[in-house]
């Protein structure tokens, strides 16, 4: 177990804009929440996206609260010029290579071993197993936030990615998964299970303020919310199209969009126009903080998460926090088939689960609307769920579980 004397070297990622860490790898700010607050020294490597303002990965210590951040050595700069190039957005094998010598570099510093590696993506993972071998960390955990086996389009890439993920999950003393469904896919795409590390399913968490449901009678009336970013794949525009259904039965209805960003706000409003629906939408844009994002949602009779099925998309084998915020906030919840967490919830009766077309997410909406009775009990059961899921208990919890396998 961590304790005051305990050290942690962590590796991950993260987009960057305007100098600021943007959520959308989600697991970032909370380890550092919960590690700072609980073991002597705590370094952070932000591995930055590709088509980030930087293409450096700043380094952030923290000792006793206080947080000093750092470069790396020269000779990873040497990558500089390569980087710049190629900041455009996507993947990049420049990228991977920095990333394996950031971990290297800042590992290498140290003289006392750190007491545990956690690696986000394979390439990080694989870093830290070099730095076992070299004795500078004593425990390796792969934290795999995101997978799908046909990630990429390229096959000689997508084919490297499978491979590195498989050395990663061989060679870590632990694998931390956000969801169940990522090892059957990964020993389906060519992990021998005999030769995995012991996987534990440490998924994503709330605040203890994002979990708080209001009173039924603080909830508006005929409100719906979809919450989160607005790409295709995640459901808006079927939202949008499922709206058009329900006003025809339930006049009065609003979808209320919480979320913004990479034009697509203005695809969404072309399609609202187009479907007549300018007095049925509210776009509220991007909210940064999560504490007001909850606050907005829980105020709203129904959540929509209504992912769109692709083939290949690491929606099919990741954690959903929108629907872990919707729950959270007490909201009954219709989502589809995706996401495996929505199957979960499904069997504990705190969501309703079906097939991701505008059709039956609509008969969905309008059956909770006229069943009150099953508004109260999705209400129950959504709170219930989530009650108790807190990035300290799930990281605690981890920790202790992973207490039999690496002695």
């Amino acid at each position: 177990m961590i304790n005051q004397n305990t050290t942690v070297l962590i590796a991950t990622f993260s987009p960057w804009k305007n100098g600021k860490r943007l959520p959308i790898n989600g697991n970032v700010e909370p380890m550092i929440d919960f590690f700072t607050t609980r073991v002597k020294k705590t370094v952070l490597i932000d591995q930055v996206y590709p088509g980030s303002d930087f293409v450096m990965p700043p380094v952030e210590y923290y000792e006793k609260k206080k947080q000093t951040i750092k470069k790396l050595s020269w000779w990873v700069y040497c990558l500089y010029p390569f980087l710049k190039l190629t900041n455009t957005g996507a993947t990049h094998i420049s990228f991977k290579l920095r990333d394996f010598l950031s971990v290297l570099d800042v590992g290498m510093q140290t003289n006392k071993p750190y007491d545990y590696f956690i690696g986000l993506e394979a390439i990080n993972a694989l870093a830290g197993v070099l730095l076992k071998k070299l004795g500078k960390v004593k425990k390796v955990i792969y934290y795999v936030s995101d997978y799908s086996p046909m990630r990429y389009k390229q096959k000689w890439f997508n084919a490297l990615y499978l491979w590195l993920d498989r050395q990663a999950a061989m060679h870590a003393d632990v694998i931390w998964d956000v969801s169940s469904a990522m090892q059957p896919a990964r020993i389906k795409a060519g992990l021998v299970p005999e030769k995995s590390a012991p996987v534990l399913q440490v998924p994503n968490a709330l605040y203890p303020k994002q979990i708080s449901q209001a009173k039924e009678s603080e909830i508006i009336p005929y409100s719906l919310v979809f919450m989160g970013t607005l790409g295709k794949e995640n459901g808006p525009d079927l939202a949008i199209e499922s709206l058009a259904l329900v006003v025809k039965k339930f006049p009065k209805t609003v979808l209320h969009i919480v979320g913004g960003g990479e034009g697509n706000e203005d695809r969404l409003e072309r399609l609202v126009k187009k479907l007549h629906l300018q007095k049925s939408v509210v776009f509220h844009g991007f909210i940064g903080e999560r504490e007001i994002v909850s606050a907005t949602i829980r105020k709203f009779s129904i959540a929509l998460a209504p992912y769109v099925f692709i083939l290949g998309s690491a929606r099919l084998y990741g954690d959903a926090t929108k629907i872990r915020a919707y729950l959270a906030a007490g909201l009954p919840t219709i989502t589809t088939q995706v996401p495996p967490l929505g199957r979960e919830a499904e069997k504990k009766g705190a969501v309703v689960v079906v097939g991701d077309n505008k059709q039956e997410i609509a008969e969905a909406i309008n059956e909770i609307f006229l069943n009150k009775t099953l508004y109260k009990m999705l209400r129950t059961k959504a709170f219930a769920f989530a009650k108790n899921n807190t990035w300290e208990k799930e990281f605690t919890l981890a920790f202790k579980k992973m207490e039999r396998f690496t002695r």
